[in-house]
């Protein structure tokens, strides 16, 4: 009698362990992909703050600043990048339309779609980075004069502060329309990578510039689109930065 009482009592003291074991057990045997899908929602439950709307007018003042002074050194290397920047660029090497009027223009057929897709607000804030881009590119030769600078550095310093640009605006719901409106759909309709497709858009930008610049600054555009497209891929990742 008394070993039956002990023993019912060491059932019921182990049972939570056992529950808890079986419990782990459980867990352990669930595919990684539902593990992993249980750990988003945990995470997507926790409310996060959103940025202030000061936040979001510096930031699209200090992304189109760094844009803006990346295409004075594009036009002073004439290299060229890629996106609907390049796309303008390409133009005004080849017209003499000044860049910030093509840049203008050709965003104009991209906003319905960021409407249709991207909502209100983000059209709003595109609206307002391209035309804050559009006046930069124009006031910087007014305040600054580049002399010289290599092609190389030149194209590969652009890209670098055009991907930092980006970064800034995407993380603030912005984008300096055009192919990023298209790259950035995509990514939230699909799950493209931005990065990538932004890439695939820029090669045939590039490969159209052919006939217009020279075989070494092709390479040397390519070399910097490459760059730029990188440091999207490994930077902008909705599912790594929730904010």
């Amino acid at each position: 009698m008394t070993q039956s009482i002990v023993h019912t009592e060491h059932t019921l003291a182990n049972k939570p362990k056992m529950q808890s074991q079986t419990v782990q057990a459980e867990q352990s045997d669930m595919p990684d992909q539902i593990q992993n899908q249980m750990q988003d929602q945990k995470a997507q439950a926790v409310a996060l703050p959103k940025h202030s709307h000061l936040e979001d007018a510096m930031a699209m003042i200090i992304g189109t600043f760094l844009i803006s002074f990346a295409m004075l050194l594009m036009q002073q290397a004439h290299t060229l990048t890629g996106g609907t920047a390049g796309f303008a660029l390409l133009v005004h090497y080849v017209t003499g339309i000044k860049f910030g009027i093509v840049f203008f223009i050709t965003n104009i057929p991209f906003y319905y779609l960021a409407y249709k897709r991207l909502g209100l607000q983000m059209v709003i804030k595109t609206i307002i980075a391209v035309a804050l881009l559009s006046v930069m590119v124009e006031l910087h030769p007014h305040f600054i004069h580049v002399d010289g600078i290599t092609p190389v550095y030149g194209t590969v310093l652009a890209n670098v502060l055009i991907g930092v640009g980006f970064l800034i605006l995407f993380r603030h719901r912005s984008s300096l329309g055009g192919f990023n409106l298209l790259a950035l759909y995509l990514q939230e309709r699909y799950g493209i990578p931005a990065g990538k497709v932004q890439m695939a858009l820029d090669i045939c930008i590039l490969l159209a510039s052919t006939m217009y610049i020279s075989l070494p600054l092709l390479a040397i555009s390519i070399l910097g689109a490459i760059i730029l497209n990188l440091i999207l891929t490994i930077n902008h990742r909705p599912d790594r930065y929730v904010v």
